[in-house]
Order: structure tokens, then sequence, then C-alpha cells
């Protein structure tokens, strides 16, 4: 079986709104072979820019665009694809939105080898160890904590007896910040409550809040400081009254590694979308061997979703997920299925790869761009590139 076509598909909302959200655009990628089989993927970063990556043309060794890389490779050799998408990027990628096309490709690549052998991923990483999950509603704060506390009220009266809120207006100050979390206390009652700062705070303050929210019982504060200080989080989860969430934003392995090493978090917050299958399985392993805990982060589309629930189905500790509730038809009508839970509580899928259908009347009336398909005629006219003689980097 041989890669034959990676179609990159772009969809958006007619209407973007200005917020800290997700679910209102999409970049799609599709795997396909010559036996017939397709593979689904998705990237949680900025559309336009994934699809450049894959599209890119051979410049050198180290600098090639995705799709040139993987025409023509066996899509069932997963870890050696992402090896050699990350050493053929190794020039402009390494970290960043590079690893979340390769993840992308990855999910797809994951998604086909589930369906040429009839099992969901979940079996493909070794077996799940939860068949459901208590969801948390993940939604923006509101505009103060009486319109937060409705907010909470409305998805507590839907089923859910867990709860984040996140992201503006929190930081502005600490009457604000108090009133938004109690706020959103009162509405959820005594369920989980679970707070995103939004990456706002140095240090200092981060744990002048973390005191001040301790009365309001929160199962985790997310995202107090900007991502990139680590220092600052080793502190303050030394220190915290809260137990410290964080991580959406890190892309592969090298990413993730000195927030492993040097235990800055309680909980690491894996996106699927943003590291695909390969390195989300060792990522798992290796939280699972200092002791801490894992989540998902999804605020995209059920492909996520989806393969947010195999991943984390097969993580032994984990007792909680994030169900994006954002009313984006993207989030809802994408696939037939509908992956979104229930009375509180979402299931693992158990059809083969990712369990998730395409609908494709759905894509045809929101996309906006599509590259990859190579016609008869195109493929008679296309130049191959030159072959190097000599393929060891010498720069």
């Amino acid at each position: 079986m041989k890669i034959t076509e990676i179609i990159c598909q772009l969809l958006r909302v007619p209407a973007v709104e200005r917020k800290t959200a997700s679910s209102q655009d999409a970049v799609l990628v599709r795997v396909r072979t010559d036996s017939g089989l397709e593979g689904i993927g998705e990237a949680d970063s900025q559309p336009e820019v994934v699809k450049a990556i894959i599209d890119a043309p051979y410049s050198h060794n180290i600098a090639c665009g995705l799709r040139e890389m993987l025409l023509g490779e066996d899509p069932l050799d997963t870890t050696r694809l992402w090896q050699k998408m990350h050493r053929g990027t190794m020039y402009y990628g390494r970290s960043s939105v590079t690893i979340t096309a390769m993840a992308a490709i990855d999910m797809a690549l994951w998604d086909l080898k589930g369906k040429c052998f009839g099992v969901p991923i979940y079996q493909l990483l070794g077996g799940k160890q939860h068949d459901q999950f208590q969801a948390y509603a993940s939604c923006l704060f509101g505009r103060d904590g009486r319109q937060t506390r409705d907010i909470a009220r409305r998805w507590h009266d839907a089923g859910y007896r867990a709860v984040k809120f996140g992201w503006e207006p929190m930081g502005q100050s600490l009457a604000l910040d108090l009133d938004l979390v109690r706020g959103a206390r009162e509405g959820i009652g005594d369920g989980l409550l679970m707070i995103d700062a939004g990456c706002i705070w140095d240090a200092r303050t981060a744990l002048k809040r973390a005191r001040a929210f301790e009365e309001y019982d929160l199962t985790w504060l997310e995202e107090p400081l900007r991502p990139d200080d680590v220092s600052g989080y080793r502190w303050l989860r030394g220190r915290s009254p809260i137990p410290i969430a964080g991580g959406e934003q890190e892309c592969g392995r090298e990413s993730w590694r000195q927030l492993i090493d040097r235990q800055a978090l309680d909980i690491y917050q894996v996106d699927l979308a943003r590291n695909g299958f390969t390195e989300a399985d060792y990522i798992r392993q290796r939280v699972q061997e200092i002791g801490a805990n894992l989540c998902n982060h999804c605020y995209t589309s059920p492909v996520t979703v989806a393969a947010s629930l195999h991943w984390l189905s097969t993580c032994r500790d984990a007792f909680i997920f994030e169900d994006c509730i954002d009313e984006s038809p993207l989030r809802h009508k994408l696939t037939y299925e509908r992956i979104q839970a229930d009375e509180g509580w979402i299931s693992v899928p158990e059809g083969p790869g990712l369990g998730v259908t395409l609908d494709e009347d759905f894509i045809a009336d929101f996309l906006i761009a599509e590259s990859g398909r190579i016609g008869a005629a195109e493929k008679a006219v296309r130049v191959p590139r030159p072959v190097a003689v000599n393929t060891v980097h010498t720069r």
C-alpha cells in the first residue's frame, strides 16, 4: 500500500468573530492510498500556514514540503514517517506550526492504519483503560461574574457537572478576577470548576491569585503564566494551593521536554491536533513516569475530539475530558457522528480508525481552498525534482 494523494482542505464559517476561540475555521488533511483507503486528520493552527507547509515544494533535503516527502511511502510506517518529516523540515520546523502540520498528517496516518486493520486507534496504542469520561463544558468567561454565573447554569442545566471558563476579561484587576470566579462557582454549584487564566500573569501575581481563588475549590488553575516560563511554572507549582495545568500550545516531544523533566505542572494538557498520535503516545509515557496527570486539550472539530478520546482512553489516571461546546457548525456538523457529551459523559468511539465520517456536503458548503489533487493532465507535465548525487547535509 502506497500514499498517492495528500489533500489539504481549508474550511471557514462565513463570519469569523474576533474572539479567543476556535471552531471558526479548520484545516483538514486527507491521506489517500492506491488501495482506496483514506485517513483524515486536523491541525489546530493557522490553516493557511499549515497548508503552505504541506504544499511547499522540494528546496533541499532538510527544507522540504510534507507532501513531497510522503508520496509513494507506506502509510503504515507511522513512526518512520514522523521521523522522516521531522528530519526533512529541520531548517524551518522543529517546533510550532510545522509540528502541527505533521500532527495532522500523523493523525490521518493512524486513522488509515486503524481502517486498514479494522480496529479503533486506541487498540493500536495499546488498549483503552476507560470507556467514557466525565466531560467538562469548555467555554469563555462572560463580561462579569453575573454573566459568567448564567453561562455556568446553562451548562449545568444541560447535564454538565464540570465547567471551565477561560481568557478575557480575566487579568484586568483582582476585583474582576474574583467576581468572575465567584460567579462561575455559583453557577456550577458543587460541580468541578476549572479556570483558564490565558497566560496573563507573572509567577508572583499568579500565586496571589491562586491563594485568592482557593476558597472556590478549583480543580485546577490553567495557564496562569506565559508558555515559555518553565522556571516560573515550576516555582508556582511548588507553592500554589491549587493544581496547575498547562501545555496546550506545546508541539512535539522536544517542546514538552522541559515541562516534563522539571515536573513543572500537575496536569499536562496534550492537544492531538498539535502533536499527533506518535508524539502524544510518547508524551503519555513520559508524564506517567513522573506520576503527573494527563488531560486532552481540544477546542476544534469532531475529528480532533475523536482523536483525543482515543488517546486519553489509554491514559491510566485520566479522569476528565475537555468538551468544546462552541456552537459553530464546524464543531457539530463536520462529521455524521455527533461527538459530544450526553448528560455530562462522553464515550470513546468504537469504529475503525478515528471512528468518524466526514460529511462531504458540509465540506463543500464551507470549503475555501483545497490543494493536493493531481489530475491526469497535470501528472503528464509534472517535472520531477532533481535527484541529489550526495544526500548528506554539508552546510
